[in-house]
């Protein structure tokens, strides 16, 4: 049997988990108002388990890659799913702050590997003319999971309760199982069912073997030496600084509409996809803008403007929120945050892309790996700083996010003159 553009089947599966991805981990932001209540646990307690998911999943990211490269993306997915989905399915049988934190450490080192194992899958599946393509359908099952999330769950929540609700969906993430093992039973070299066509298409497409073998030579440069050019420093507080803006939505907006507005988790879900439909398009619109200015300008100059106009749209957004949303327009809250996640989704992604223009082979993967990391770590104190200062309002939240969005455009003009190679060649 042979299946035609059986690499197209591959990356719809992998969209499919990053769809189940983002349901899973969006779910218990959307049921923690009346989870928390029955288990007895307040907004502090919710700031622990956002940090413990964050630590879990930063620990993931660098385990799961290790991982893929051991077993494979065939095996090293099903692993992934099923530790994410079991451990999702779980939280239905917590009982306090102790069980609850293992089934969210759980889930973040499972849903941490979907990310490395996607890149990894479409090297493997796809010619490099067809890698941003495939790139951007997985990518983009992060956008969809967040709308349809409120949507899948609220409907759960209604019919079956908020234990039942985390059961079902860890079920359906280990029935995606089924389909992928049916499919992928091999690398594109192997696997029986690829064309002849779609086989010496993938093959013939690999890097350049001159390539390969300058890429082979290259020695990635210590961290030391990373560390040591103030451009490196520059990604990393520039991560530092602007990541918070996107975990504060994911993990704080539905509690802040539920305490600020008194919104049932129905009218929380039948709003709260606006905002993350915005973000969706903040991502191609900026993508598609820096690329633009590059037709006429230097790649330091695109990228210094579009992070730029980002982190303006942040800024317009939150100061929008600090002064116009009052306690009955809770629409106004919704679109302004809608504003910010377009334009963080706008800068965000010109942001991850300098640690390749500044340094090149084995060294962009250190810098970005370790911008990664600091990236997961800034979450971590917001949440804790988020748990603790708003117990009567979210205005100093928004205020700390929004300076933290200026020193994060600063860091790439003070410490990055030009975006450009810091150095011609690898030692």
């Amino acid at each position: 049997m042979k299946i035609n553009g059986l690499r197209w089947w591959i990356i719809f599966l992998i969209f499919i988990a990053t769809v189940i991805n983002y349901i899973d981990r969006t779910a218990f932001a959307l049921l923690w108002p009346e989870m928390g209540k029955d288990l007895g646990m307040d907004n502090s307690d919710y700031a622990i388990m956002l940090n413990v998911f964050m630590a879990t999943y930063a620990i993931g990211k660098f385990l799961s890659g290790k991982l893929y490269d051991k077993i494979g993306t065939r095996l090293g997915f099903v692993v992934s799913i099923v530790v994410w989905s079991l451990a999702s399915a779980f939280h239905a049988f917590a009982r306090g702050l102790i069980s609850l934190s293992i089934v969210r450490g759980l889930l973040g080192l499972g849903e941490a590997g979907n990310w490395p194992g996607a890149v990894k899958s479409n090297g493997e599946w796809f010619p490099i003319k067809e890698r941003a393509i495939a790139q951007g359908i997985f990518n983009s099952g992060a956008s969809i999971g967040n709308v349809i999330a409120p949507f899948v769950i609220v409907f759960l929540y209604a019919n079956f309760g908020w234990k039942t609700t985390y059961i079902i969906l860890g079920s359906v993430g280990v029935l995606w199982v089924i389909p992928w093992l049916f499919l992928n039973k091999s690398t594109p070299e192997k696997h029986p069912w690829v064309t002849d066509e779609e086989r010496a298409l993938i093959l013939s497409d690999r890097i350049d073997k001159n390539v390969a073998v300058n890429e082979t030579n290259q020695v990635s440069l210590s961290l030391g030496k990373i560390l040591s050019y103030k451009q490196s420093w520059g990604v990393l507080l520039c991560r530092f600084f602007i990541e918070p803006i996107w975990w504060f939505f994911a993990g704080w907006m539905p509690i802040y509409l539920n305490k600020s507005f008194d919104l049932s988790i129905e009218e929380i879900a039948g709003t709260m996809w606006i905002s993350y439909l915005l973000a969706a398009a903040g991502s191609i619109v900026g993508g598609w803008f820096s690329g633009f200015l590059m037709k006429t300008k230097s790649v330091d100059t695109a990228r210094k403007i579009t992070i730029s106009l980002g982190g303006l749209l942040v800024f317009i957004g939150f100061v929008g929120i600090i002064q116009f949303v009052g306690e009955n327009n809770f629409m106004t809250f919704i679109y302004l945050a809608g504003l910010v996640l377009f334009g963080f989704q706008f800068a965000v992604g010109n942001v991850q892309t300098i640690s390749s223009d500044l340094f090149r082979g084995p060294s962009v993967g250190t810098l970005a790996g370790l911008a990664g990391t600091v990236a997961a770590v800034s979450p971590m104190i917001m949440n804790w700083f988020i748990g603790r200062i708003t117990t009567q309002s979210y205005t100093p939240a928004f205020i700390a996010i929004t300076i933290s969005v200026i020193l994060g455009v600063l860091s790439i003009f003070i410490l990055i003159k030009k975006i450009e190679p810091v150095r011609k060649t690898i030692d």
